[in-house]
């Protein structure tokens, strides 16, 4: 769960990104994150750990570094790595953090119900902005989608599921959603709890949330946003194995660049 902020602070954004996004110094999805960081006064602690490639998390501190950021690379490979005061100091200096793609399930077991895990929800509550590209930006939903298959359909055993950070109970977070064709394991996710929206982001996208849950989208692609709110009918608790799932009175909307979705209200809009 989210931690609670403090009431005389607001809690910082949170920025899921669908992955692949432009990674040079004038790529907009960054610059932006950097800026509400505090630009050149920004202090970045980047979390490569859900990457197997060493390069990684020092090339992402090297683009911060680009953009005028003070940017530090905290490479947790083990969980026991995850007791360490030094890393917790780092957390607790940094005015954001960004967690890099890879396997979401490489965070889930290393990261989960760690003081590392405590910390970066605490450090949101306190006003620090959290950035995540693709398995960076599954993790932040309190259900995490962990896998599935491919397809526009919702299908029994459809998706994969596994506990996340829990920086959102809003929304359960799908990337790479239009290039790999995922709607089918989104809609099978929210057939699972249908309380919370389903947001599928693209490639080169990302949804810039508030602290009032009002989420704006930045990038070259869309969020496609899923309400269950007015859910009527779901047939997945009967349906046998494999077999697609009826989902009756689902709200659907697609957001490019500039539009907006409120996660308390859920209601979408133009700017």
């Amino acid at each position: 769960m989210p931690a609670t902020p403090n009431q005389t602070v607001q809690r910082g954004f949170l920025i899921p990104i669908g992955g692949a996004e432009k990674r040079k110094k004038n790529g907009e999805i960054l610059q932006r994150f950097v800026a509400l960081c505090g630009n050149e006064k920004a202090r970045i602690l980047v979390i490569p750990t859900a990457s197997q490639l060493d390069e990684t998390g020092p090339e992402y501190q090297a683009l911060f570094e680009t953009m005028g950021a003070d940017a530090m690379c905290m490479p947790v490979e083990h969980r026991e790595e995850c007791f360490s005061e030094l890393l917790l100091e780092k957390l607790n200096t940094c005015t954001g953090i960004f967690i890099t793609g890879g396997n979401q399930l490489r965070l889930s077991t290393i990261l989960g119900g760690t003081p590392v895990a405590r910390a970066i929800r605490q450090r949101n509550s306190e006003g620090i902005h959290v950035a995540g590209t693709s398995a960076g930006a599954a993790i932040m939903s309190e259900h995490m989608i962990a896998g599935g298959r491919s397809g526009p359909s919702p299908r029994e055993s459809g998706v994969e599921l596994a506990p996340g950070l829990g920086l959102t109970n809003r929304a359960i977070i799908d990337q790479h959603f239009s290039q790999r064709g995922r709607m089918g394991r989104l809609l099978s996710a929210l057939s699972f709890n249908p309380f919370i929206s389903g947001m599928g982001i693209d490639e080169n996208t990302a949804a810039f949330i508030d602290p009032a849950g009002d989420l704006e989208v930045v990038g070259n692609g869309t969020v496609t946003i899923i309400d269950p709110s007015d859910l009527r009918h779901s047939s997945m608790s009967y349906v046998r194995r494999a077999e697609a799932v009826s989902l009756l009175g689902l709200k659907l909307h697609i957001l490019a660049a500039g539009s907006h979705y409120n996660l308390e209200t859920r209601e979408a809009r133009m700017a």
